[in-house]
């Protein structure tokens, strides 16, 4: 299994309580309403990943405007590889489809896949660390290609965890469907 794979199944305990907070998502554990969370968790992770998009385009066109030209083509590329995993999150096929009724699922496969969940609503604090990291790397004029790479770095990682998260889906859907 890869780092990123274990890091996230390790860490699925921390952040137990993250899904619970977002609206609607209560029934997430309960098999009937999985689906259905499995759109609304999508479409939340989706709305608040824009939000921190929308704040780093800001953040590009301060830098850009204060001189920072040079870093056009590295911010242009973190803005795309953000925008990759946003539209990944969207346009992801609703899952825990077919295997609901009479099916008595593998109830440690679905915590795992649970654990990528509760992962990518932790991403979206972790993209706010970043952002804070760019917007102190403008105002101070110091470190600021790093931490421009810090947010392409996290958006490649988050992206890499929604499709490790797809290929335990895809797993379950084979499974039970």
């Amino acid at each position: 299994m890869s780092e990123l794979y274990e890091k996230i199944i390790r860490d699925h305990g921390s952040g137990r309580n993250l899904l619970d907070r977002i609206p609607g998502l209560r029934g997430y554990m309960d098999k009937g309403d999985r689906r259905t969370a499995d759109r609304m968790l999508r479409e939340h992770i989706a709305q608040q990943l824009e939000q921190r998009r929308d704040r780093f385009t800001g953040l590009e066109k301060q830098i850009l405007r204060s001189g920072g030209m040079r870093m056009m083509s590295q911010t242009r590329e973190a803005k795309t590889k953000f925008q990759n995993y946003i539209d990944r999150v969207k346009a992801a096929a609703p899952g825990y489809s077919g295997f609901f009724a009479a099916v008595n699922v593998d109830e440690t496969a679905l915590e795992e896949l649970y654990a990528f969940d509760a992962a990518q609503v932790r991403y979206l604090g972790q993209f706010d660390v970043a952002l804070d990291a760019v917007e102190e790397a403008n105002t101070n004029g110091e470190g600021l290609e790093a931490a421009v790479q810090g947010v392409y770095d996290l958006a490649a990682e988050a992206l890499q965890a929604f499709e490790l998260r797809e290929g335990v889906l895809t797993d379950l859907n084979k499974t039970y469907s």
